[in-house]
């Protein structure tokens, strides 16, 4: 791909855009991001607040830890965090720095019972309105389709702040439309690492970093370490499972380590990456392998949440276990057949997993997705593959994307108002 077609500095920044660090889980960080816009814009501590939010942003904030708040759960949690001692100008790093003295104002602030959570009418899939008082003053942020897509910022009815939102909440981001596997393939291969290569170090670095920790440290279900404990480390598509398992280990545990995150998750930022090093390490790969092989396997991955949305009941990890499988594929030579077929067959196997909200058995399902993927590596280099017509799978492979994130984003919309029911009514 030349670097005067259009497409090439669309994925450039594409890869931009999409890999940000983020600490904790995304979704009740943007809770505690919109509160500290909001408090910024009231200029004082307030005394009342109120989380008006959709209902996947419950279903995702209501059973994980909130880094930096000595293990608080929930959206009260991450609010409150956010009010006392978030700074917005770090977006989803807003609560990296909290202070032990920080740390007792969250606990004295969360005992007076001012913050009140309610489901947002007309509220789009992502939808967070954050609205403080005091003194008579009234302020408020909004953040909508995006984690950090801060869309209206309001100070006594005066509009501080907007931004208009597109139609289509799946595809809010214009050069997402203009992904494709074949054109992702030839960008892999041409681009000028260069441009990518300092996002790419950071993912590397980071979401390592944080793989390592939830080996080594007790977080979660510890469904990383169960698995290297069991199996062994000797063989690489165990440790591809059990690395990037125990990076949402420690992740949905509170663990304090950022990750650099894809489609908006920290657990798909973890999926798409730790698999592809491990098996870099293993092939003796060269850096430029890597990135290249890196650059492949985010953009599947956001080619498939472009059409599904940053939230739904179809879970992420899925599609970022396939992407993982296209950049091993990748890593280990293969062309643009193999992955295609390896894409189509390790989404046959897992489509339609469900997205219960961020929890310890994500991490479960992350391992569940790796293993789908490399089954489907492996049958495409034994020349087995799902065929068009068997069941949701259609001929060719952006078909059976587009099938399936038309599965992801309208056939599950029922299955995810009753996951919600679920969560929240008992």
């Amino acid at each position: 791909m030349q670097k005067t077609d259009p497409c090439y500095t669309a994925y450039v920044q594409v890869l931009k855009s999409q890999l940000q660090p983020a600490m904790g889980c995304t979704e009740p960080i943007a809770i505690a991001y919109a509160s500290a816009v909001a408090v910024r814009a009231l200029g004082c501590l307030p005394e009342k607040v109120n989380v008006a939010v959709s209902g996947n942003i419950i279903k995702n904030a209501k059973s994980v830890t909130v880094p930096n708040t000595a293990g608080k759960k929930g959206i009260d949690a991450a609010c409150a965090a956010g009010v006392i001692a978030g700074d917005p100008d770090k977006e989803l790093q807003v609560i990296s720095s909290v202070t032990s003295q920080q740390l007792t104002a969250i606990d004295d602030y969360l005992s007076r019972k001012v913050i009140t959570v309610s489901i947002k009418p007309d509220a789009r899939l992502f939808d967070i309105l954050v609205t403080v008082e005091a003194d008579g003053h009234v302020a408020s942020a909004r953040i909508a389709d995006r984690h950090t897509n801060i869309v209206e910022v309001e100070l006594d009815g005066r509009v501080l702040e907007s931004r208009e939102l597109q139609s289509d909440e799946a595809q809010a981001d214009p050069n997402e439309a203009l992904l494709s596997i074949e054109n992702i393939y030839d960008f892999a291969n041409s681009c000028d690492v260069q441009e990518v290569a300092e996002v790419l170090d950071r993912q590397i670095a980071y979401n390592e970093a944080i793989a390592t920790e939830g080996i080594t440290g007790k977080w979660g279900a510890a469904v990383g370490k169960v698995l290297l404990d069991s199996y062994g480390n000797q063989d690489v598509r165990v440790r591809a499972r059990a690395l990037a398992a125990a990076g949402s280990d420690a992740r949905m545990s509170g663990c304090e380590l950022p990750v650099i995150i894809n489609s908006g998750s920290g657990n798909q930022g973890i999926t798409v990456s730790i698999p592809v090093i491990e098996y870099a390490k293993e092939l003796h790969s060269t850096k430029e392998q890597l990135y290249r092989a890196l650059v492949l396997s985010n953009l599947v991955a956001i080619r498939q949440k472009a059409l599904i949305g940053c939230l739904s009941a179809y879970c992420g990890a899925i599609s970022a276990g396939c992407a993982a499988g296209a950049g091993i594929a990748f890593l280990n030579g293969g062309d643009l057949y193999l992955i295609n077929h390896t894409i189509v067959n390790s989404l046959a196997i897992l489509s339609g997993t469900i997205c219960d909200g961020a929890k310890p058995s994500c991490a479960a399902k992350i391992a569940s997705a790796v293993d789908a993927a490399l089954t489907g590596y492996q049958m495409a280099l034994a020349g087995k593959q799902f065929r068009g017509g068997e069941g949701i799978i259609k001929k060719g492979v952006e078909n059976t994307i587009q099938s399936v994130g038309r599965l992801g984003k309208d056939g599950m919309k029922q299955t995810d108002e009753e996951i919600l029911k679920i969560m929240t009514q008992g």
